[in-house]
């Protein structure tokens, strides 16, 4: 078991999967032996709004909630939305970044210009890796597993067992998904290895 607590802010926008992320990550540390805790924020999600989700894990978790400059990992669905929680991370933290930009209105309207995100991370010295989930997901002919490849890419960094991950999405995902579901979390773990 591990010693300390694992702390990940899992974030997107409504619609992403960012709960069933958030659902197959307590899962598996939990099938592992973890004390975990989760914490969600819906926000406006059914109108592609921002949806933070916070999971944490280890020997003895006695809060669900992430403090400012503490979590180990980022998982962002969309390339704003890490930016707009990356002061989440601690100094030692990284992030995992979809590579897809969700326009937000005032972007949309014309009044603002979607910003350079990469740039703005590098420029804040976040430690990430940029993670094609949306195109790997178009590959696997279903762009509803943008999520599991996320998860897949996290799953790498974490020292949880791979049956714990696979009886975590068994437990989650329709059966009739199970096997895109699989594959795609196998890409994200090779996209992060």
């Amino acid at each position: 078991m591990q010693s300390e607590t694992t702390s990940i802010l899992i974030c997107g926008t409504g619609g992403q999967g960012i709960l069933l992320a958030s659902e197959i990550i307590s899962t598996a540390a939990m099938l592992s032996g973890m004390d975990v805790r989760k914490s969600e924020i819906h926000g406006m999600a059914q109108r592609g709004g921002s949806v933070v989700s916070q999971v944490r894990f280890g020997k003895t978790v006695h809060s669900p909630m992430i403090e400012e400059g503490a979590a180990d990992l980022l998982v962002s669905m969309e390339k704003l939305e890490a930016l707009r929680w990356s002061h989440f991370l601690s100094p030692a933290g990284r992030a995992l970044v979809c590579d897809l930009e969700i326009a937000p209105p005032s972007v949309s309207t014309g009044q603002a210009q979607y910003p350079d995100v990469l740039g703005e991370l590098s420029a804040r010295g976040v430690s990430f890796r940029l993670i094609d989930g949306f195109g790997e997901a178009r590959t696997l002919g279903n762009l509803r597993v943008v999520n599991t490849i996320m998860v897949g890419a996290a799953s790498v960094g974490l020292d949880l067992p791979d049956a714990s991950w696979r009886d975590a999405m068994r437990g989650l995902i329709p059966e009739k998904a199970l096997e895109v579901n699989f594959k795609a979390f196998d890409r994200g773990r090779e996209l992060a290895g």
